[in-house]
């Protein structure tokens, strides 16, 4: 009898302590909209972490981009996200102008990304050709206090405009606007996203489009994180020329509260990943480890440190 209680126990003790040599770990991938670039990495993200971290289950949540994906962050509803810089600065200094009523004091970086191309699309039809030419016109500037949003206002005042300059504000995000746009309906869309992003290049294979130069004096008015840059020639159908424009670094963003453990190995299989990123969205492409550690407008979670220590990038 003794020894089939101490059997049963034995049994008891085994289905007790299993859960937790199998407890399950948790990553939500905070992206964007699906026809943007975060979506796309995001998913090539959550299937590498699937699969190369032991005991991990992975979701990919489509969001509002930057903004929200912060806030996310901040109440524990994600474990990486994608952000745009001067979101990312914004909220860590709890800028209520740009959405973040309070400090989001729980925000750790992963790690530099690419940089965001600030695309300023025309239909040929409407005549717009200058950033000066939108004003009277309908322009799409993205989802209300996203990271889109906050650089269409950077955008015009530093060309000495605001919204009230224009004819309509259309709060709407990159498919939504294209969809306007082919209707007729809209006459330029503003879009902050890696190059060759899914909604403008649908765009310009069904329409006639102007890519609106943001001239180096303009992006020079704002400054950091803002910086000067070339949209390359054919990027787009009918594009023929580079066209000069802004941008912002995108991020990796964490919080404090994901372990050392992960945070490590999620930066790791990052930027260990990048022909893997590369194939899921050009924009993966000027992923670069070398540029990963610096310009941080928030802390490294100590986990990326570690690996940046690894890599010789800190010391």
């Amino acid at each position: 009898m003794n020894s089939k209680l101490m059997a049963a126990a034995i049994v008891a003790a085994s289905v007790l302590s299993a859960p937790v040599a199998q407890a399950e770990q948790f990553i939500n991938v905070l992206t964007g909209g699906t026809s943007g670039v975060y979506y796309p990495l995001g998913v090539a993200m959550g299937k590498i972490y699937g699969d190369k971290i032991p005991g991990v289950k992975t979701q990919v949540q489509a969001t509002k981009a930057s903004v929200e994906n912060l806030v996310l962050l901040q109440q524990g509803r994600g474990e990486i996200a994608f952000t745009l810089g001067d979101s990312l600065k914004a909220a860590w200094e709890g800028d209520a102008e740009a959405g973040f009523k309070n400090k989001l004091d729980k925000l750790r970086t992963i790690g530099a990304i690419y940089p965001n191309y600030i695309q300023i699309v025309a239909t040929a039809e409407s005549g717009i050709k200058t950033l000066a030419d939108l004003k009277g016109k309908s322009l799409s500037v993205g989802a209300p206090k996203s990271g889109t949003e906050l650089n269409s206002r950077a955008i015009l005042a530093a060309a000495g405009m605001s919204y009230k300059d224009l004819g309509k504000v259309e709060y709407l995000p990159f498919a939504e606007s294209v969809d306007l746009m082919k209707n007729r309906q809209l006459n330029a869309t503003l879009q902050s996203a890696g190059l060759g992003v899914a909604s403008l290049k649908d765009l310009s294979t069904s329409s006639e489009i102007t890519v609106v130069a943001v001239p180096k004096e303009t992006v020079d008015k704002i400054g950091p994180p803002f910086v000067s840059v070339i949209i390359p020639a054919n990027t787009y159908t009918g594009q023929d020329k580079d066209v000069p424009t802004a941008a912002v670094v995108n991020y990796l963003v964490t919080s404090s509260a994901v372990s050392d453990d992960l945070a490590y190995q999620m930066t790791k299989l990052v930027y260990e990943s990048l022909p893997e990123l590369a194939n899921a969205h050009a924009a993966g492409k000027e992923i670069k480890l070398e540029a990963a550690a610096t310009g941080n407008p928030v802390p490294l979670h100590p986990g990326a440190i570690r690996y940046y220590k690894e890599k010789g990038l800190i010391k």
